[in-house]
Formats: structure tokens, sequence, C-alpha cells
């Protein structure tokens, strides 16, 4: 497995995360340029340039969910899951929203626009520890679910959700 810019990008706002848990603060370039140090680079534009030069072929793939409610996409994506905006786009006022969402290396699309995406579709996402990410969501009910663990899932213990709009969010730790 090759480290991609993204993955330099992570570290950087882990860094910063674990330092300001620490009551320790440091910019975000001050964070990259660590980063690209701790890679064997000299700085952050270097890193930058070499860790996208190893990237060829396909990118990384962005599903793109239909919602139907900015603000129930809100409550769950960003205060119940815990994903953060990235950016947001309407072409005026009034008009349908088209937001891009991401926590940790997982990015989602969310669309108003009709055509966007297929109520009812599904996204597997893996994470390193399940019950850990239970732990973490339960922290935050809400209202309309109550989440468990699959021990006996397929691909290895899941935690299954389900948005407003009928996608669902399959979370699942890899057993090697």
């Amino acid at each position: 497995m090759h480290l991609t810019l993204n993955d330099a990008k992570t570290a950087a706002r882990t860094l910063r995360r674990c330092l300001a848990a620490a009551d320790a603060t440091i910019s975000h370039s001050r964070a990259l340029e660590i980063v690209a140090q701790q890679l064997g680079f000299t700085d952050w534009n270097t890193a930058s340039a070499r860790l996208s030069a190893v990237h060829s072929g396909t990118g990384v793939s962005v599903p793109v969910l239909r919602i139907h409610d900015a603000a129930l996409a809100r409550d769950f994506y960003l205060d119940y899951l815990g994903f953060t905006v990235e950016w947001e786009h309407r072409f005026e006022p009034g008009m349908p929203l088209y937001l891009r969402i991401h926590r940790d290396e997982t990015t989602l699309d969310l669309s108003e626009h009709h055509g966007d995406g297929t109520p009812g579709t599904v996204v597997w996402v893996p994470v390193v520890n399940a019950a850990a990410l239970l732990a973490e969501i339960s922290a935050r009910p809400h209202p309309r679910l109550s989440p468990g663990i699959d021990r006996h899932a397929p691909g290895g213990p899941t935690v299954e959700v389900t948005d407003p709009f009928g996608n669902v969010m399959r979370f699942c730790e890899t057993i090697e």
C-alpha cells in the first residue's frame, strides 16, 4: 500500500487533534510541515508534490447519497455520526444542496438534486474498531436509532445505521 497525499493530510489533522487534547496547539501548516519531515521530505511542498505524483490510475471513489432535507442530513451525518463538512454548494438560495462531508478516510457526497443517488443505497465503510465506533455514536443518542454490532456479519463485526432517507451505512471491522 502506498502512502497518499490524503494519508499525510489525515496525519496532520490527527497530530493537531492529539496536541490540542494535551493543551498544545499548532497551526495546520506547521502540522503539515512536521508530517512532511516525519515522512523524510524537506518540507510540505516537496511532500505534496511527491505524494501526488505517486498516485496514478483511478482515484478514491466518493458515493453520492440522495437526501431530501438538509437539516435532517446535517443532524444525522454531522451531529450523530461525527462527519464534518468539507464544502457545500447551492446554485442560488432555495436551490437544492450538494454537500461533501468526511470523517477520517471516508468521504461522502450528499445531494438534494433529483437524479443524484438513489434512496436506499448501501455504503460499506471499513473501521478499525466497530465497538469503539458504536460507543462513540451511542454517546450521542439519535431519537430513532439504537444500533448494535452484528458480530457475525460476513465481512466482520458490523455496525449498521440507516439515515433518514433510507440510505444504509455499514461500518465494518474487517478481520484478516
